[in-house]
């Protein structure tokens, strides 16, 4: 397994219970296709340096687990569904040597 990171730019509007939802399904489509999360890091509420969908903050959140290289594809068309996702970014992490 490859360990991945992604980041998440969410929208300043939706409540907290609706992010840890949010979250709680992007990690369990990890977990469907046999990956571990291994560190959910919430950021906050943070400034943009430009608009994003007119808004001037985003709340900011960085997901690093462990999954098989095809996860990605399953994670990235899950996020591009859902709404409340600005933006978002993954990035295969070094393995240790």
């Amino acid at each position: 397994m490859r360990k991945f990171e992604t980041l998440l730019l969410l929208s300043p509007e939706l409540a907290s219970d609706a992010r840890e939802e949010l979250l709680s399904t992007l990690t369990g489509v990890i977990e469907r296709v046999e990956g571990n999360v291994l560190e959910a890091d919430h950021w906050g509420m943070r400034d943009l340096a430009y608009p994003v969908q007119k808004f001037m903050r985003g709340y900011y959140v960085r997901l690093e687990f462990e999954a098989p290289g095809t996860a990605i594809a399953e994670l990235e068309r899950i996020i591009r569904i859902t709404d409340g996702i600005f933006k978002y970014v993954t990035v295969k992490l070094e393995e240790a040597k």
